[in-house]
This record gives structure tokens, C-alpha cells and sequence, in this order.
């Protein structure tokens, strides 16, 4: 009874060190989520009222995912305390749903990646072509220092002035590869945190069989 008592103390309080981590990755992914969202260029960039939304769908995402993340990890911390088989399992069915999402982030940033871009480029040449001058591509210009279009260039800019749509590809890429590192990497460790609420709660029922 011992041997069982000690290692489920052991790895007690590795599920607790590690939930606490847990609610710390689930707060750096709300800040990134809410960065990404309320970043000013970002917002400038997307506007219009004919702005693409797709990029936002993975953010709003993480933003979900994140804040569950914290919730999850407040409540593992809580269930591996009070070494609760309920509240364990509780922890891990979310742990599923949460390394669903995360997954689903990552991925939709990779595979969507051209798409995003695609769309935004689409969106900028249609407003270019309506009117040059217009606020929403001053904003442009200014954000991603470019002017034009690939097809139709400013004539009076710099030789090293890059066209728009090659802007807002360099642009979103690394916003897009933020969504999707962030995603899969957080996948990663909840299979941890899997693993550590699985080997605690067949402690704890192992202990009780003992007794």
C-alpha cells in the first residue's frame, strides 16, 4: 500500500506542476488569440465591408481554445489536489476536446494558408481598382510599404517598393504560421497532460482496490 500511496504522490504532483504550466500555455494562447485579433494592422487590413473573414475563423479559435485551456488547467489543478477520479475525468474528456481544436487551429492555418491569402489579394486588387487613392488602400500602402498591384504598378515608386499582393502575402504568412505553430504545439503537450490524468487515476483506483 505504501509503494501505491507514494507513487500516486509522485505523480500527483507532477499532474498539478504540469496543470499549472498547462494554465499558463492556456493564457499565452489567449494573449496570442486576442493579438491576433486586435493586432491595429490586422484590423486595418481587414475593415472593409467586402473584407475576407476566413482569416479570423482560426483565430477565434484559438481564442476559444485558449480560454478553455486555462479553465481546464484551474480545474486540473483542483481535481489532482483533491484527487478526484471525477474531476480527473471531467479534465481529460476536456483535454480531448481542447486538443481537437488546437488541432483543427493548426491545421486550418496550414492548409487554408493559400486560400487567406488569396482571398485578402482578391479583396485589395477589387478595392484598388475602384479607387486608388481610397483610405482603406492608403492603409494598406502604409502598413505593408507597397504600392500597386502586381499587374498594375505605381509608376512613381521606388525601385525597391514591392507590389501590394506580395506584401500581404509576406504579411499573413507569419500571422498564419503563428496560428498554426501555436496550435500544434499546444496539441503536443495535452497529449501529455492525457497521459499524467490516466496513470493518476488508475493510481487513485488502484490505491482504493488496496484499501
Amino acid at each position: 500500500m505504501g509503494k501505491v500511496e507514494g507513487g500516486m504522490r509522485c505523480v500527483k504532483y507532477l499532474l498539478f506542476v504540469f496543470n499549472f504550466i498547462f494554465w499558463l500555455m492556456g493564457s499565452f494562447v489567449l494573449a496570442v488569440g486576442l493579438w491576433l485579433r486586435f493586432d491595429p494592422e490586422t484590423v486595418s487590413l481587414l475593415n472593409g465591408d467586402r473584407a475576407p473573414d476566413t482569416f479570423f475563423i482560426g483565430v477565434y479559435i484559438l481564442i476559444g481554445a485558449g480560454s478553455l485551456v486555462m479553465l481546464v488547467g484551474f480545474f486540473g489543478c483542483c481535481g489532482a489536489v483533491r484527487e478526484s477520479q471525477c474531476l480527473l475525468g471531467s479534465f481529460f474528456a476536456c483535454l480531448l476536446i481542447i486538443f481537437g481544436a488546437e488541432v483543427a487551429a493548426g491545421v486550418f492555418g496550414f492548409l487554408n494558408k493559400d486560400k487567406i491569402i488569396q482571398d485578402v489579394q482578391n479583396f485589395y486588387t477589387t478595392t484598388y481598382n475602384e479607387s486608388k487613392n481610397g483610405t482603406l488602400i492608403t492603409s494598406y500602402q502604409k502598413i505593408l510599404n507597397c504600392c500597386g498591384t502586381t499587374s498594375s504598378p505605381c509608376p512613381d515608386a521606388a525601385p525597391e517598393t514591392k507590389d501590394c499582393e506580395t506584401g500581404i502575402k509576406d504579411f499573413f504568412n507569419s500571422k498564419l504560421y503563428i496560428i498554426g505553430y501555436v496550435g500544434i504545439g499546444i496539441a503536443g503537450v495535452m497529449v501529455i497532460g492525457m497521459i499524467f490524468s490516466m496513470v493518476l487515476c488508475c493510481a487513485i483506483r488502484n490505491s482504493r482496490d488496496v484499501l
